[in-house]
């Protein structure tokens, strides 16, 4: 399983343009998820050709919210695959698995939804901007089984102990305390950017 961010408030690749947004593309097995597409169409699009994604191989879209930083790009998609199977922030409104190894928190707070993943080290779990707090976005996710990483906005998260047993952390984005996470877990938290590459076997 592999992870690139695409679109980011940084850039970790040098070449990649940044941008107050996010959008992650999930690639398990042979099929290719786009988290949430970012701001602006133009560099959601910039980015994935200089990623090497071709956007036409894209099979779904995973919108986590409605708010313009993580749906601008969803148009410029369009534009070029029409036919895109969209999972909106409606679809469901509990978690359920949507593809295989592929789950939706359902609906939580305010209309915002989370992906969980599973892989062979535990689950992964992909958030927005974590509206409803990260921490009951975790705590619906470790019904589903043990939490391995965790990456995404994590908003004004600040219930810090809620990650002690996650082995992997990447706060991204709107992250109000990421400094604080990256001091408090200096082993296991790593710097989020346009261009950063994580692969789970």
């Amino acid at each position: 399983m592999k992870m690139t961010i695409v679109y980011d408030n940084e850039v970790w690749k040098k070449g990649l343009k940044a941008d107050w947004g996010f959008s992650c593309l999930v690639e398990i097995e042979r099929r290719k998820l786009l988290f949430d597409t970012g701001a602006d169409g133009g560099i959601l699009l910039y980015n994935m050709e200089r990623l090497g994604i071709n956007s036409r191989n894209i099979d779904a879209v995973f919108l986590s919210h409605n708010h313009w930083d993580h749906t601008g790009g969803l148009q410029s998609l369009l534009g070029i695959k029409p036919d895109m199977r969209i999972y909106m922030p409606d679809f469901s409104s509990r978690p359920k698995e949507f593809l295989p190894d592929l789950i939706t928190t359902g609906i939580l707070g305010d209309m915002e939804q989370s992906l969980i993943i599973k892989t062979s080290k535990g689950l992964v779990v992909i958030g927005g901007c974590s509206h409803p707090g990260l921490e009951n976005i975790l705590n619906i996710a470790r019904k589903q089984g043990r939490i391995y990483a965790v990456l995404g906005g994590f908003h004004g998260f600040d219930k810090f102990d809620t990650l002690q047993d996650v082995s992997l952390i990447l706060p991204c984005h709107c992250t109000q305390y990421k400094q604080r996470i990256m001091k408090l877990y200096p082993k296991r938290a790593i710097r989020c950017g346009a261009g950063r590459i994580i692969e789970i076997p």
